[in-house]
């Protein structure tokens, strides 16, 4: 069935047919949210909420063919407000373990280069390259220009240049 027809749906509050919307995007969610949250069971939690507020508010979606941003744009504002909770980001085992060999340490540097740098340049960059998304997409998802995402991409780009040139994790160029 079309992604049109099952926002309508949804919209008049047909559960099955927010059922399957959330379906086709919950690999997704789950990947964003994991990079956010670095913990399965906080991804989990967060595609649960995340479910949860999509579903009380879909009424609100204006445009059918921005579900996907609008969704990520909720899981994202739920993980940062997660994040803030926090007072400092834990990584994973799984991360700490794969810091055991060369090419696995280069990944980590990354992330925890990516990690450090500030919320807005992170979450460009995340959305970029870990998830794929375009420059378009990242601009509805951020409610932002595309040409302010272009800046703060470049710049999130400079910052982890120079970040991995300190560390020696990065040729200079």
């Amino acid at each position: 069935m079309e992604l049109h027809d099952l926002i309508k749906r949804a919209k008049k509050g047909d559960e099955h047919a927010f059922y399957e919307m959330m379906q086709t995007h919950k690999q997704q969610l789950y990947r964003i949210a994991y990079s956010y949250l670095k913990s399965e069971a906080d991804a989990i939690e967060a595609i649960q909420e995340t479910t949860y507020r999509a579903f009380r508010s879909i009424r609100k979606l204006k445009k059918p063919d921005y579900f996907s941003t609008w969704l990520i744009r909720i899981l994202i504002n739920y993980c940062n407000d997660e994040l803030k909770k926090r007072s400092r980001l834990v990584l994973s085992n799984q991360f700490v373990e794969l810091a055991g060999s060369r090419q696995d340490q280069h990944s980590f540097e990354m992330e925890e280069a990516v990690d450090q740098l500030e919320g807005h340049l992170r979450q460009v960059i995340t959305l970029k390259y870990f998830h794929d998304l375009k420059i378009k997409e990242i601009a509805q998802v951020m409610n932002s220009p595309e040409g302010t995402i272009k800046t703060w991409l470049a710049k999130g780009l400079k910052v982890l240049k120079e970040k991995l040139s300190e560390e020696g994790g990065a040729p200079d160029a």
